[in-house]
């Protein structure tokens, strides 16, 4: 390709150049509900509406039903078209979506009448940042600021599907772009960051498709199972970015964990109604308690920020496994699951919160009789958990001391003990010796030989 073009330009009957294609993005499929162009045509030739007759609405239609012919809708109103004696109004519209190609800047400043978007309202919203994160007009303790990165404008984060590479993404930069070339932003990229989310396959593996028959409709689910099940289970369904199929088992499996997360907290009575379950008490967590505490925390904190929501899920189902059995589940451990679940799940979140914080003893609420007998406060907190930090982790509890060992008679699993990292070889002989589940395989015969590798296993020989 290059020796043809070399070729037609040393002969003189060609010239290099270069070619740039924009998809249509619906430009030709004309509607009534559109941004009208603001443009007039005036002895065949266009030219901008001045400032004072701006901003340009779509007039108002009783009939906005498409023309049959090749004409866009507007094109029925005569009088609307008739700008003056000699300039007719453009009867094409924009396909709503170029609205949202500039909306991050108007949503920086609404209420401007006089400017899309102010000055100063856009230097400080998208402008750049020094590298201690700092923007261009914040002060800096004094201490002189380094040379601005060339970074992106204000919005931290985009996501959208792949299709929105060639659509939203491509001709949002474009309009940042050219609004930057024109000095009216002060950043030449708007997005700081790009995450493009699978596709969501229908139940048969196959892309949703009204003619295939395989579109869930979120309202059903909804009606089934709640939309804390829907949120969860989208979440749950894998990384963020692959492409996947919809699972109804999948989403009765995360209805599922909700429920235990209710029931954790929850008794269901005798008359079918609901109170605070009784292992719900004010006890301090154990040892083990506050590492899959602390390990949940640091898990799902770290995994929303890195948009890994699937593995956030799972971690606090490991937390749910840890407690569910425990003889008294702490409620400041039960907090801080709900903090955590919140933003996956939260409707019964702030249902089970209200219950921890605002029940007597006896698992009533504030309101409800109690034949004269004065209610106690039952760890009184905030309402709501919108309003309450984000809970932070402590290293030290995530620090392993212990090992489960497992014991073999004659190369045989019979049981497990859990010891002391540090704990001796002789140590670990005594415990495993004592273990009760092990005297039954002990019981008439010689111990010969008890081989020990600490922190993995031992095998007792008889």
């Amino acid at each position: 390709k290059t020796k043809i073009t070399d070729w037609l330009e040393a002969k003189g009957i060609g010239k290099r150049a270069i070619n740039y294609k924009l998809r249509d993005w619906l430009f030709s499929r004309q509607r009534y509900w559109g941004e009208p162009f603001p443009i007039v045509w005036r002895d065949g030739k266009h030219e901008a509406l001045p400032e004072s007759d701006l901003p340009l609405v779509p007039p108002v239609m009783d009939d906005f039903k498409p023309t049959g012919t090749a004409e866009p809708p507007l094109a029925k109103l005569t009088d609307w078209i008739r700008y003056s004696d000699t300039a007719t109004r453009e009867t094409n519209t924009m396909p709503q979506w170029a609205g949202s190609c500039w909306y991050y800047l108007r949503y920086i400043d609404p209420k401007n009448s006089g400017r899309f978007v102010g000055e100063a309202a856009e230097r400080y919203w998208m402008g750049a940042k020094d590298e201690g994160g700092r923007r261009k007009d914040e002060p800096a303790n004094g201490a002189e600021l380094s040379s601005l990165k060339s970074t992106p404008g204000g919005v931290d984060l985009y996501v959208g599907g792949t299709e929105h590479a060639v659509l939203h993404l491509l001709y949002a930069r474009f309009w940042h772009k050219v609004l930057f070339d024109l000095g009216h932003v002060s950043t030449p990229e708007p997005f700081q960051k790009l995450v493009n989310q699978g596709l969501i396959l229908g139940e048969d593996g196959q892309k949703m498709s009204k003619s295939r028959g395989n579109v869930v409709n979120p309202d059903i689910v909804i009606e089934q199972y709640g939309a804390d099940a829907l949120r969860c289970y989208e979440m749950f369904m894998g990384p963020l970015e692959q492409t996947k199929p919809w699972s109804m088992a999948g989403v009765e499996g995360v209805y599922r964990f909700l429920a235990r997360v209710w029931r954790l907290v929850m008794e269901e009575q005798q008359d079918g109604s609901w109170a605070l379950s009784p292992l719900v008490q004010d006890v301090e967590p154990t040892g083990a308690q506050l590492r899959v505490i602390h390990a949940t925390i640091k898990k799902v904190t770290e995994d929303i920020e890195a948009m890994a929501f699937n593995t956030a899920i799972s971690q606090m189902m490991i937390f749910v496994n840890a407690f569910v059995n425990a003889p008294a589940r702490p409620v400041s451990a039960l907090r801080v699951l709900l903090q955590l679940l919140n933003p996956f799940a939260p409707h019964i979140t702030e249902e089970l919160w209200e219950w921890l914080g605002t029940k007597d003893e006896g698992g009533r609420r504030k309101d409800e009789p109690t034949d004269g007998a004065e209610l106690s406060s039952f760890i009184p907190h905030p309402s709501s958990l919108s309003f309450r930090f984000w809970p932070v982790w402590d290293e030290k509890f995530l620090i392993e001391d212990e090992v489960e060992i497992p014991i073999q008679v004659n190369g045989k699993l019979r049981d497990k003990i859990v010891v002391k990292k540090d704990a001796t070889a002789a140590e670990i002989e005594q415990f495993a010796l004592a273990a009760p589940k092990l005297q039954e395989h002990l019981a008439g015969k010689v111990v010969r030989k008890v081989i020990v590798v600490p922190g993995k296993l031992v095998n007792i020989v008889v």
